[in-house]
């Protein structure tokens, strides 16, 4: 595979993010337009579990705020958004939680 079609893969659930990766690990030199959509994706694929988590507990607690859910569909739209950056092969973070992992998860 090609560095925009791995970078556009590492988005797609963590299965796909888990063949980016070693597809990237194992290229010689290696791309950093991959590593960097890795980072996006990853960062991207924790904010959202950890928010469905919390926003399950803040439910169970106070049911009258399952209508938060609704701020899941602003995860599909960054989704949406990293997808469309790495399929035109640039290295821009996504909106609002972009810039806090371009320098994060060094094992990339």
């Amino acid at each position: 595979m090609n560095n925009k079609t791995l970078a556009i893969v590492s988005y797609i659930t963590i299965i796909g993010w888990a063949i980016a990766f070693f597809s990237n690990k194992d290229a010689n030199p290696k791309s950093s337009l991959v590593r960097y959509h890795l980072k996006q994706g990853l960062g991207l694929a924790i904010v959202n579990i950890l928010f469905s988590i919390a926003l399950t507990i803040v439910a169970s607690i106070v049911p009258a705020l399952a209508f938060l859910g609704l701020v899941g569909y602003a995860f599909i739209v960054l989704w949406v958004i990293g997808i469309i950056h790495a399929s035109n092969s640039e290295e821009k973070p996504l909106p609002v939680i972009g810039k806090i992992f371009e320098n994060k998860f060094s094992f990339i």
